[in-house]
């Protein structure tokens, strides 16, 4: 499998290099930053320098060229301002997408956020809203393409214990809780190779069934 990871030095997609390297599939990561290519290296994958937030859409789509798959890993992260949240969160995630479009990758995971578009708590701050507001809108962008094959994948908070290989993965809402970024990663592979699960939008958290099973069934609820 041939996959571009967009956000390629962020801490999920690194240790998704790491499992898909691993088995011998090809992994490109686009990153902003040329700093961080040996990080890239290391992991696994071939590093492309490409800013999301100045490219264009062919731009991106040479980088994606000969791709089975595209993972938008991409976020402004913390620290970040609310404009930010608009100018990766979202658009950046609909550059991607219509660049996989116009490079013919039809595969598009999409990695959101719990809660994305919905009303936020206004004690938690206008950039938090603009967070979720982006994700919200960025999945919708998704949701309206019948040229991609998308899923939306909204894992829980994120920690960085090692992984269970156990997971509660189901369409929202679960609740809220923790997940392992490591299992997160596990679950990306699983569902880069079950392309029947596709056009659903998933909530993720560590639970009790193991990766592989919690995929497997949900083909069978589509």
């Amino acid at each position: 499998m041939d996959v571009v990871i967009a956000g390629g030095h962020g801490q999920i997609a690194l240790r998704l290099s790491r499992l898909l390297a691993a088995r011998g599939d090809r992994v490109r990561g686009l990153i902003r930053n040329p700093d961080h290519a040996d990080d890239l290296r290391e992991a696994g994958a071939e590093p492309v320098v490409l800013d999301l937030e100045s490219a264009t859409v062919d731009e991106v789509a040479g980088a994606l060229a000969g791709a089975d798959a595209v993972v938008f890993a991409a976020g402004a992260g913390p620290g970040s301002g609310a404009a930010r949240k608009d100018t990766v969160d979202r658009a950046a995630s609909v550059l991607a997408a219509d660049a996989a479009e116009r490079a013919g990758v039809r595969d598009f995971l999409q990695i959101s956020a719990m809660g994305a578009g919905e009303r936020t708590d206004p004690s938690r701050g206008e950039v938090w809203a603009a967070y979720v507001k982006a994700k919200g809108e960025a999945e919708d962008d998704l949701r309206a393409r019948d040229a991609l094959d998308w899923l939306v994948l909204r894992p829980g908070r994120l920690t960085d214990d090692p992984g269970t290989g156990l997971v509660r993965l189901e369409e929202p809402p679960i609740g809220h809780d923790a997940v392992t970024r490591d299992d997160v990663a596990a679950v990306l592979v699983a569902l880069l190779d079950e392309p029947r699960v596709r056009r659903r939008t998933l909530d993720l958290l560590n639970g009790g069934t193991p990766v592989a099973d919690a995929v497997a069934d949900l083909c069978g609820t589509a």
